[in-house]
């Protein structure tokens, strides 16, 4: 229900449009027991319980049905990859296998097919509550040069937040790499649109909606020059890193057999051990090698569905946040979760930590929204995101507890993960609602399906 008067006198033209969510069900947030109030973007003031803002109020909205939690922040994604899941050239494989049957397929991706993709991925995020999504496109086919450029404008028409890693392959196949010739770019291409897109996209107040990271893809496919130049380039433009790291036993024997050490000390050697970075996956790291990410402030993230789905193994987590190593939450590729909600990835991630420690205790519902929240928020240098406090950005997802599969709950907070929600009903972007009633405002979702289907039978 919302009050569109203020029990203080009303608004005033002269300053910003203040709007209090009045008496959660329940927040995760000490101290606001009856509420928060958001003004120009950000969250100014917590209302502790039974009191009412210290300020007068333009606009009252009743949150007694929601569970409110920060915005969740999806680390990882790769947008294309929604046009191929469940793909029967690919079910069935583990990694190394799975990416070969793809390449192929991938590698006719054209500029309105990445669109109709990436639009439905950010789509599905949003409806799962998520306020910040990055995503690693590495695949640039010839005709797709605008791949990031398509990306920032579906993004800017959805309201959703970005971080948009540049990724790039130049090692291919009769180089020894893993991906075929015709899907990877030359160094020289790859670095000068690099500079390009940092300079026309990359935002880095606390209020961006758009930052651009730079990202080869992997160990397997992408150069050494590559690597060294984007950590140059990423230092001189203060951007972030990323890329795929300990995800399989394979890429561990590639590392060896082409480089002479282990993945992480290769990561080492072409300069990337340091706070700028964050990693897709981390599952292969010794005990050793997780007390060197916290030592160097290197973020990872837990891709625990992905993870589970290609048998590529268990992600550390708790070794790695006790060694001081920031930890994220992502969803991964579609063709390999196959989804993209973030919510539903909460409970995949207390899941497979609970049985990769075999201790209920060792991994909580909390923990899980951790991960989503502030540790993913750490990986992209935000720390103005994922949490609810005075000055943070306001970026909220709002659950209802309606469901058959919450009755009977106890805890509403936990009963998030527990029992499963599956979508947001009220998702807020830097102030501004973007889901209302579990449905995103501007989006004709059935034309959406049936275009995006329409489309992904192209790459059959």
């Amino acid at each position: 229900m919302v009050d569109h008067k203020s029990s203080k006198g009303g608004g005033s033209a002269s300053r910003p449009h203040r709007l209090w969510l009045k008496d959660p069900l329940a927040i995760l947030a000490e101290g606001a027991g009856s509420g928060i109030v958001v003004e120009a973007g950000r969250i100014v003031e917590l209302v502790p319980a039974g009191l009412t803002p210290k300020a007068a109020i333009d606009e009252t909205f009743d949150v007694s049905r929601h569970v409110v939690l920060p915005g969740l922040i999806n680390t990882h994604h790769h947008f294309y990859q929604t046009l191929t899941r469940a793909h029967p050239a690919a079910m069935d494989k583990e990694l190394f296998p799975w990416l070969q049957s793809l390449y192929p397929i991938w590698g006719r991706l054209d500029a309105e097919s990445l669109r109709v993709a990436a639009r439905l991925a950010l789509t599905e995020l949003l409806m799962s509550g998520c306020t910040t999504a990055a995503d690693h496109h590495y695949l640039f086919p010839q005709g797709l040069d605008e791949a990031i450029d398509i990306e920032v404008e579906e993004a800017k028409a959805l309201g959703i937040r970005v971080t948009l890693t540049r990724g790039s392959m130049d090692l291919s196949q009769k180089d020894g790499g893993l991906p075929p010739d015709h899907v990877v770019q030359d160094a020289d291409t790859i670095l000068a649109d690099s500079e390009r897109l940092i300079g026309r996209y990359h935002d880095r107040s606390d209020a961006s909606m758009v930052q651009i990271a730079l990202a080869p893809c992997s160990p397997f496919s992408a150069t050494k020059r590559l690597m060294r130049e984007s950590a140059l380039l990423a230092e001189k433009h203060d951007c972030r890193l990323h890329t795929h790291l300990g995800e399989t036993e394979d890429e561990n024997r590639f590392c060896e057999e082409t480089f002479g050490c282990r993945p992480l000390d290769y990561l080492e050697e072409v300069g990337w051990l340091g706070p700028r970075t964050w990693l897709a996956h981390g599952i292969h790291f010794t005990t050793e090698e997780c007390k060197k990410l916290g030592r160097h402030k290197v973020g990872v993230c837990h891709c625990p569905a992905s993870n589970a789905v290609l048998a590529s193994g268990l992600c550390p987590v708790k070794e790695l946040t006790d060694a001081g190593a920031p930890v994220g939450l992502g969803v991964d590729g579609s063709a390999s979760n196959d989804g993209s909600n973030m919510i539903a990835e909460l409970r995949s991630a207390l899941m497979v930590q609970r049985l990769n420690h075999r201790s209920a205790a060792a991994f909580t519902a909390r923990d899980a929204i951790a991960l989503a929240t502030t540790g993913s928020a750490t990986c992209l240098g935000r720390p103005e995101l994922g949490r609810i406090a005075v000055g943070a950005q306001a970026d909220l997802a709002l659950f209802t507890l309606d469901a058959l599969r919450f009755s009977g709950a106890h805890d509403p907070i936990a009963a998030l993960v527990l029992c499963g929600a599956q979508g947001a009903d009220r998702v807020m972007v830097a102030g501004q609602w973007r889901i209302e009633d579990g449905m995103p405002i501007g989006v004709d979702l059935a034309a959406l399906r049936e275009a995006h289907g329409r489309a992904a039978l192209g790459y059959r």
